[in-house]
């Protein structure tokens, strides 16, 4: 296919997909649950105000938020699911009064039939519409606001100070006095109602909830919707399809000659410009971040067994559960973009052959930049949590609450600003070269569109306010976790790997620039509107949900080739002894394909079709797709990356790969075992009692807690550690390309 008819076919994904993207995000806006004016009962009594539930949503945004258990299922996974939680509490205890009232005894006591009826009752209480446009009130009836009173109290008392929940805090990783006044305990309160009234409450003029009928909950007649069913067989149709069409063009197009291998390394002798030069000190911060970042995730991950402490000394004082956990998160996108932007800066003058003049200043300004973004963003963090900020103050300086933009909108503006001086920088030195007319300037177009595309699309994290509704914030903030980090990261991943074996000749120029075209258009087509599954249950219309089920079972196509994609790669390596020296740059990208069709194409499809996800989402099944796609595919690329760099900055010395082979292989043997032998067998069976019984209970203290599952908590341990010494050993080799113990002392000249 002839580069022309790709870059149509580029463009024409990218304006169609685009367009449905903002059409549908309009109808979520203007359908998204409303916040009432006030929360009122029949009598007149006003229960809650909309300003509560506003301020209550920054509350709960202040203490770490979707850090702190969930929301519509998104969020962390010790603590509760609070809107399937609170949903529970407030029918069993309607229930209960009913039972109370008319029978004498408790609802579990009566039989089948009697409790059946009550149950018809409590839905038509429940799921009746009572939301005047008019007013703009939601009317409840009175025993329903004895129910908000009781269920209320119970999170008072969890997310205070009473000594009866000491337990029940432990389990939750919940520090006591985590909410320091009644009046803030009150307002997220109401935020946690209007969440939990949302998945019980039928749309206008539907048998449906604002949430899909999200979560399952037997009491209130939730259950999987017809749509929900016809679009996850519809799914698996497109997912087949996609497959067998891109064989079909691999079979087709893979036909070409063998390329005859360099003799030597195109990287020896290279000239290192001042720019190039000064990339270095950001992979001594990539190191330093990951370090600190598998600290954060090992603390985070102990929390699950011993709520407060680590082994015994009484850490969450200083270090809350919620705290580690936003800053693990944080500081892997932080050293893996770090690690993306640096090899950019290293590329583009290398590309060019040109160094702008300034170059050097602004790589280190940029630097600099990006160093006070992650200790002010950490800092403002953790006062956030602390709750030493006012809610103003805490949404611009402090903590989001919203998973992967936990940073505070200064925080998020002073990054935005410090990606487009990148692409500036990347730019100016990309400019000469893309003036030439020569074979490569396909594949820097799309080299520089992917950048423009990283430092604009980040962007999205500035369309949401301090009080906006979840159901839009979610909206946006996908925006930037699905199409900022999984989508064009992975373009720019990409062009940024065929870029490296076009200049290490490698691959042809012409093959590279068709297959980087191809795949992010096979890419883009499923990526870009696939963007919807992460939004079937969160207030959005069903529409979302059939694009969503449709396009993103398209996403796993491009990843199921992609062992034939590996197997040259490493045909590659063992061609020539040069090559050799780039083995574990190499081997980092080889592992990027592993657990590219592991971790984002078997476990992402495991919790992507809609009936999957509707008893999955919330569940430890998402860590599982998380761990292995985020630290397995982006994590290990930002380490090849950084090898790569590495590696081609003194071509002419011999690496010695003791601590490096360690480190590879324990990183990736370890994130398996931490898998497989943990995290999924957890996911698994809180699915089971899902299905059976409902998403609070899989989410609950009992369940979690019991022997089996603590059993399967704590054998982590063994793949936790196992990956924590390997991230040791990357750090202890990269000194040692300093100190000179990774290298070889008598270095030949294996360039040859």
């Amino acid at each position: 296919m002839k580069n022309r008819q790709l870059w149509i076919g580029f463009i024409a994904v990218m304006v169609v997909s685009f367009g449905v993207l903002g059409y549908y995000g309009r109808e979520i806006y203007r359908q998204a649950p409303p916040i009432p004016s006030n929360v009122v009962t029949a009598d007149g009594k006003i229960i809650f105000t909309g300003q509560d539930i506003k301020d209550g949503q920054n509350i709960w945004q202040s203490i770490g938020g979707q850090e702190v258990g969930t929301i519509w299922g998104h969020g962390s996974y010790v603590a509760p699911d609070w809107s399937a939680d609170w949903l529970h509490r407030e029918a069993v205890y309607i229930l209960d009064q009913y039972a109370m009232t008319n029978d004498s005894c408790q609802f579990s006591e009566l039989n089948p039939e009697k409790q059946a009826a009550y149950k018809v009752r409590l839905q038509k209480e429940l799921r009746t519409n009572s939301f005047d446009k008019s007013s703009t009130n939601l009317v409840i009836s009175n025993l329903r606001a004895q129910a908000i009173a009781a269920v209320s109290q119970h999170y008072k008392s969890l997310f205070m100070n009473d000594t009866a929940l000491i337990k029940l805090r432990d389990a939750y990783a919940i520090p006591k006095n985590t909410i320091k006044s009644e009046e803030r305990m009150a307002k997220m309160n109401a935020f946690f109602f209007w969440t939990a009234w949302t998945c019980v409450t039928n749309r206008p003029d539907s048998d449906i909830t604002y949430t899909n009928n999200w979560p399952a909950e037997e009491l209130v007649a939730n259950k999987p919707t017809s749509s929900l069913i016809l679009w996850t067989g519809f799914s698996v149709m497109m997912l087949l399809a996609g497959i067998g069409l891109l064989a079909w063009y691999y079979a087709r197009s893979k036909n070409e000659s063998p390329l005859e291998i360099a003799d030597k390394d195109p990287f020896f002798g290279l000239v290192m410009t001042p720019s190039m030069k000064a990339t270095l000190k950001y992979f001594w911060i990539v190191t330093a971040l990951i370090v600190v970042q598998v600290i954060m995730g090992v603390i985070t991950a102990h929390y699950g067994v011993e709520g407060q402490a680590f082994y015994g000394f009484p850490l969450s004082d200083f270090l809350p559960y919620s705290l580690s956990r936003t800053w693990h998160i944080q500081l892997a996108i932080f050293w893996i973009a770090t690690s993306w932007l640096a090899t950019g800066l290293y590329l583009a003058p290398a590309v060019s052959g040109h160094e702008p003049k300034f170059q050097r200043f602004g790589v280190n300004f940029l630097f600099i930049a990006l160093l006070i973004i992650v200790v002010g963003s950490l800092a403002g963090q953790w006062f956030a949590i602390m709750q030493k900020l006012g809610l103003v103050t805490n949404f611009y300086f402090g903590h989001q609450g919203y998973e992967y933009v936990d940073l505070g909108r200064f925080w998020q503006a002073f990054l935005l600003v410090g990606l487009v001086l990148w692409l500036f920088l990347m730019g100016r030195a990309l400019w000469p070269a893309l003036k030439r007319k020569d074979e490569n300037r396909h594949l820097l177009t799309m080299f520089l569109i992917a950048s423009v595309a990283i430092a604009a699309f980040y962007g999205a994290g500035l369309m949401w306010g301090r009080q906006t509704n979840l159901a839009i914030a979610e909206y946006w903030r996908w925006w930037v976790v699905h199409l900022w980090v999984e989508g064009f990261f992975e373009v720019f991943a990409t062009v940024a790997i065929a870029f490296l074996f076009v200049k290490l000749k490698l691959v042809r120029t012409e093959t590279a620039t068709s297959n980087v075209l191809f795949s992010t258009i096979v890419f883009l087509s499923g990526g870009i509107i696939g963007t919807f599954h992460h939004l079937y249950f969160t207030g959005t219309p069903t529409a979302i949900l059939a694009l969503g089920a449709t396009f993103s079972a398209l996403e796993v196509v491009p990843l199921v080739l992609l062992g034939f994609e590996a197997h040259q790669t490493l045909k590659i390596t063992q061609s020539n002894t040069w090559i050799n020296n780039y083995k574990w740059p190499i081997y980092s990208f080889l592992a990027v394909s592993f657990w590219n069709l592991v971790g984002a194409g078997i476990f992402g499809f495991l919790i992507n079709p809609p009936i999957a996800l509707y008893y999955m989402q919330g569940l430890n099944t998402t860590p599982v797709h998380g761990h292995t796609a985020l630290f397995g595919v982006y994590g290990m690329l930002g380490i090849g990356l950084m090898l790569f760099v590495l590696r081609s900055m003194n071509a002419e010395v011999v690496w010695k790969p003791r601590y490096i082979k360690f480190a590879f292989w324990a990183i990736n043997i370890g994130l398996a075992l931490m898998v497989l032998l943990s995290v999924l067998p957890v996911g698994l069976a809180q699915t089971w009692v899902s299905v059976k019984v409902g998403l609070w209970y899989a989410r609950s203290a009992d369940f979690l807690q019991s022997d089996t599952l603590t059993t399967f908590r704590w054998l982590r341990v063994i793949g936790d550690t196992i990956f924590a010494l390997g991230t040791v050993a990357l750090a202890w080799f990269i000194i040692g390309l300093k100190t000179g113990w990774s290298l070889e002392k008598n270095n030949s000249n294996q360039s040859k």
